[in-house]
């Protein structure tokens, strides 16, 4: 029977969830050059349109495809399938219509909550490409990506019914694989094809605006309690679970990467309490139904030190990731991942005393990270060779704002006689 208070849940949920992308974009940002702002908070504000219009086309009809049904047609098995009765969401339109509804909630507010996921997921790869990338090409890539990536990765992991990983018994609550470590890898890829930004060094490229960096990190953690709760679908005490341990690692792992910051450096920043709290929650998304508060702690702090160390890694190893993707994310989402081998409630190592779990999650972070990097490395690859993804390097150092959008982020002089704006 339909439940209109788990109904109520879940759309607000992807409400908040949605929610994340626009702060995405802030946080984002607020990292970038000011000639450069604009440029990146399209980066995430095109991808809310544009996944937001593949996933009503055929996105949802890939990622929750029933192979056993006679309705979908399989291609790769345990890989491909595609439900035609779900293109352009009809039959969940007419489900809910006729209020044919056997569950708790109608399948088109799980449609909505699963959208958001797709439209972050793309978003979050922007970071690794900032300051350089045209916004055509981007847009490109980020279709292109979300078809054969996204949308099949969603089915592995979140598709209940077929999903490889799912019925594998892969913990992976709210995305560490198929949100984390797929953005991941696929900004580790695009960052190597696009290569380094002019004057690429340690500290040369710094935030232009820690405020902004601040209020969307905020908008992002209030987002992420639908992220994690609503996952569970349904205002029960699994949702209260995931809420608490949204709440506690992020904190958590502010604490720790500031401690880092604090003894490395001598100073605890700003932008690394931001920053920790986004690594908090990449950390604990996989595993925020699955670890009691206190392991959830544990794991935040812990993260909070790895991904500070992490994000150092781009000088040494050459490539040029330059609002850390892999450093928090990948690195983040791998190891929140793994972390449930060890600790998570009932299977984990200490509770089991059996490796079985940990080789199910080093799996299918294996093979989601690879497939992610392999696929985005050759898309962006093909773009970049054929109508170009850099700008040009002029553009680059000038700015990008008004090279690709005509516009600047702060206007600060009247255009005719060069006076301060309001001084008149």
């Amino acid at each position: 029977m339909l439940d209109q208070g788990n109904t109520t849940f879940v759309l607000v949920m992807a409400a908040l969830v949605l929610f994340m992308t626009p702060g995405l974009a802030f946080f984002y940002g607020g990292l970038v050059k000011a000639k450069s702002v604009i440029s990146m908070m399209m980066m995430s504000f095109g991808a809310i349109a544009l996944v937001s219009v593949l996933w009503v086309l055929y996105g949802y009809a890939i990622a929750f495809a029933n192979p056993g049904d006679h309705t979908a047609i399989s291609g790769v098995v345990g890989f491909f399938s595609i439900d035609w009765n779900q293109l352009g969401l009809g039959q969940a339109f007419e489900e809910a219509r006729a209020s044919k509804i056997d569950a708790a909630y109608p399948s088109m507010a799980f449609v909505g909550f699963q959208a958001t996921f797709a439209i972050i997921t793309v978003a979050l790869i922007s970071g690794a490409i900032a300051d350089r990338a045209k916004f055509g090409a981007w847009m490109i890539f980020a279709g292109v990506w979300v078809t054969v990536v996204y949308f099949p990765v969603a089915s592995w992991v979140f598709n209940l019914t077929s999903g490889w990983a799912a019925t594998w018994g892969v913990i992976d609550f709210a995305g560490g694989t198929a949100v984390h470590i797929n953005a991941g890898a696929a900004g580790l890829a695009l960052a190597i094809v696009l290569g380094k930004r002019v004057g690429f060094a340690k500290g040369a490229h710094k935030p232009h605006n820690p405020p902004f960096v601040l209020l969307g990190a905020a908008i992002l953690w209030f987002g992420w309690f639908g992220f994690n709760a609503g996952s569970e679908g349904a205002a029960d005490g699994i949702a209260s679970i995931a809420w608490v341990n949204t709440l506690a690692a992020p904190a958590a792992a502010i604490l720790g990467w500031l401690l880092v910051e604090k003894l490395r450096d001598g100073k605890a920043t700003s932008v690394g309490a931001a920053s920790g709290a986004v690594t908090g929650l990449v950390a604990i998304t996989p595993a925020c139904a699955a670890l009691t508060p206190g392991w959830g702690l544990v794991l935040g702090f812990l993260a909070g030190i790895v991904c500070c160390f992490a994000i150092d890694w781009k000088y040494r190893l050459g490539f040029d990731d330059s609002l850390d993707v892999v450093g928090v994310h990948l690195v983040g989402g791998i190891f929140g991942t793994l972390f449930l081998g060890f600790f998570a409630n009932d299977t984990g190592l200490i509770y089991s005393g059996s490796f079985a779990q940990l080789g199910k999650q080093a799996a299918a972070a294996g093979a989601v990270g690879a497939y992610s990097f392999v696929l985005a490395f050759v898309i962006g690859f093909i773009i970049e060779k054929t109508i170009g993804f850099r700008v040009k390097t002029e553009d680059e150092v000038a700015g990008i704002d008004t090279a690709v959008h005509g516009e600047e982020g702060y206007v600060l002089y009247d255009e005719e006689d060069k006076s301060p704006v309001g001084a008149r």
